[in-house]
């Protein structure tokens, strides 16, 4: 066995960033940008109000003075002149500031009757005027890879940006393997079971920037196996749900014994998720990972969230932790990585975690429950309640 440090490590080195292509800015939700891009106008292009109320010359503003009212500047429609001694501009949030203008009298310091307004003895001392280019000027760019979020595809937008170069979404396919199997809706067996964990991993890969191919599930033969693995020709990953142990019937470890599947490696030191193995099939990458559902998504945590990210331009490495607080004592752990399904929750300001009794790999009612892992590290000695313990939010 290796550990999940070398693991993953194989498994990054054996993908590659996918190609790069072009997009309209409305279709930019959760894609990241490939190259880096420059707005092409300052934002504000133009001095404008931060607030209603009156564009003046902040050195007429004394108590009691009165201004006339020569027009009006609106967002989109400025006032098309200049303020002279005396006079004052009707304004309003976002419109341009005239020329002539220094600041904007906001509209509860003053009084108004007709065309002329009263300033109060007692106003707001802010000018309340957003510079040209306060925000950001022409030139300005978005650094490159970049997750696109709300907030930045916004900032794009402004910049004037349409068409945006992006990774290509990875396309991972999903093959389920065993005779236990059915999908949701069909009628098991006695025997069978309905299959769940390909659903989930498919939420898990298209929730992080990827798109997941959902193949038939593959039978406890090698004709069936090798069939539904051909059909997913064209993948940029290959992943496999179950038979990686050393059953039998396990014919993923089959294959990475014959030699069919040009395996990386093969078992972790990890719990859950022990029998997982990575490889070329046929030249494409490929992800084995175990068949229990719990084994599965915790795998799928922390491998292939890094592998789509590495597909996807961005850096190389293994999902960020944070430190918390363990809320109970525990015993001291084995020879693996243990990646504990925790609720952890804020208690007198402090993030408190605590493992659910129940670590079954099956056990996908206690995984739902869990807001966070808990990592253990092989062979770490006992801990209290109070010690720091490494989690992973989920």
């Amino acid at each position: 066995m290796i550990s999940v440090d070398e693991a993953l490590a194989q498994v990054l080195a054996l993908l590659s960033p996918t190609d790069i292509e072009t997009i309209e800015i409305r279709d930019a939700t959760a894609r990241v940008l490939a190259h880096p891009v420059s707005a092409k106008r300052d934002q504000p292009p133009f001095a404008s109000s931060a607030m209603d109320g009156y564009a003046v010359k902040s050195g007429e503003l004394d108590p009691y003075a009165q201004l006339l009212v020569i027009g009006e500047s609106a967002a989109g429609h400025r006032f098309d002149g200049a303020i002279k001694a005396g006079q004052c501009v009707r304004i309003f949030t976002g419109a341009p500031v005239p020329e002539g203008a220094d600041r904007i009298l906001i509209q509860e310091d003053c009084t108004r009757s007709g065309n002329v307004i009263t300033v109060n003895p007692d106003i707001d001392t802010a000018h309340y005027i957003r510079p040209a280019g306060g925000d950001f000027r022409a030139g300005s760019t978005i650094d490159a890879p970049t997750p696109l979020t709300p907030s930045n595809i916004a900032l794009i937008a402004a910049m004037n940006v349409n068409e945006l170069p992006v990774y290509r979404k990875p396309v991972i396919a999903l093959v389920a393997t065993g005779d236990e199997l059915v999908h949701p809706s069909e009628t098991p067996n006695q025997d069978q079971i309905i299959s769940s964990n390909n659903f989930g991993l498919k939420a898990l890969i298209e929730s992080h920037g990827a798109s997941a191919r959902l193949l038939p599930i593959a039978r406890d033969d090698m004709d069936s196996l090798t069939t539904v693995l051909d059909l997913c020709e064209g993948a940029d990953l290959i992943v496999t749900l179950g038979g990686a142990s050393v059953g039998d019937h396990d014919l993923m470890g089959k294959m990475a014994a014959d030699g069919t599947l040009d395996t990386e490696f093969y078992k972790v030191a990890m719990r859950p998720g022990k029998p997982l193995m990575a490889g070329l099939y046929k030249g494409t990458p490929l992800i084995g990972l175990p068949g229990n559902p719990v084994s599965a998504l915790v795998c799928g945590y922390v491998f292939l969230i890094p592998a789509i990210r590495a597909m996807l331009g961005l850096p190389r490495a293994a999902l960020a932790t944070q430190t918390a607080t363990l809320g109970i004592d525990l015993p001291a752990n084995g020879p693996r990585s243990h990646y504990m399904r925790a609720h952890c929750e804020i208690i007198d300001g402090q993030n408190i975690c605590t493992p659910f009794e129940r670590q079954d790999s099956s056990l996908l009612s206690v995984m739902t429950a869990a807001n966070a892992f808990m990592i253990r590290p092989p062979n770490q000695s006992s801990l209290s309640a109070g010690d720091t313990v490494q989690i992973v939010p989920l």
